[in-house]
């Protein structure tokens, strides 16, 4: 990052672009609108134990289309694994009030080792329980007061990608589909992504300043974080709000409009 902001990087090759223009999102009400046609468009929250008690019933009629749910999490300092107190509830509830579910995994992995373990974690968890949307690995950074002593401060590219690796793929294995989450810094500098484009990108970027209303990164993504303290009814405090873009498929040709194209003129 120079001082003007502007973030300097060489390109990764066979890594999808993203091939967003600024100019196709708005803000309504506060919350971004996309207005292209290559996708369509879904409203999420990703909730965890510090959401509470939510009511998920109001959380679906107020327009929110999914939710991804915080089913554990590795202690930044000894490494435990915790299981989040509020996820068999919130996955019960958010089900029966029809929003599409998936989850994350709150990872401080140092090792592939420790990101199976991560992973089986996660899949004991569940118990073949069916999900609609990924299971995501979501390593984090620890930038408080406590980055000192948190036992990831000094892991390398290398080792954080291997982690991802060894999570989205036993995932996989699994039956489920697996996700990365990352913001700016770890997808440009944290992560090795041309070793990741077999998962979906769930990005995070707060839209701050209003103008910064779209999800501003280089490569593709697949959901976007535009906010860390959005207010939705149900929801006690404030929540992250995402946007989830599902590709509209190409119309397909008819045999006579294929017949058609294949003609030439004389």
């Amino acid at each position: 990052y120079d001082e003007n902001g502007w973030t300097w990087i060489t390109p990764l090759e066979n890594v999808p672009v993203n091939a967003f223009d600024r100019t196709e999102f708005v803000l309504e009400n506060g919350r971004p609108v996309y207005t292209g046609s290559a996708y369509t468009t879904l409203l999420g929250v990703d909730v965890s134990e510090h959401q509470y008690d939510i009511d998920w019933k109001q959380v679906a009629g107020s327009g929110v289309n999914f939710a991804c749910i915080r089913i554990g999490r590795r202690g930044y300092t000894e490494g435990g694994l915790f299981h989040d107190p509020w996820f068999e509830k919130n996955y019960r509830e958010a089900k029966e009030n029809g929003l599409l579910v998936g989850v994350y995994f709150y990872s401080q992995a140092i090792t592939r080792e420790e990101a199976l373990e991560e992973a089986e974690f996660v899949l004991e968890t569940l118990n073949g329980r069916a999900l609609d949307l990924p299971i995501t690995f979501d390593w984090e950074k620890i930038t408080n007061e406590d980055a000192a002593i948190a036992r990831t401060r000094n892991l390398d590219m290398d080792t954080r990608t291997d982690c991802a690796v060894a999570f989205c793929d036993r995932i996989r294995q699994a039956g489920y589909q697996p996700c990365v989450y990352f913001n700016r810094g770890l997808g440009y500098h944290g992560y090795d992504l041309s070793r990741l484009t077999d998962y979906p990108f769930w990005f995070t970027l707060p839209i701050n300043p209003p103008e910064l209303c779209w999800p501003s990164f280089y490569y593709k993504v697949d959901m976007w974080q535009f906010s860390w303290v959005e207010t939705v009814p149900g929801i006690e405090g404030e929540t992250d709000m995402n946007m989830m873009f599902i590709p509209v498929p190409e119309p397909e040709l008819s045999p006579d409009s294929e017949a058609e194209s294949d003609q030439q003129p004389d």
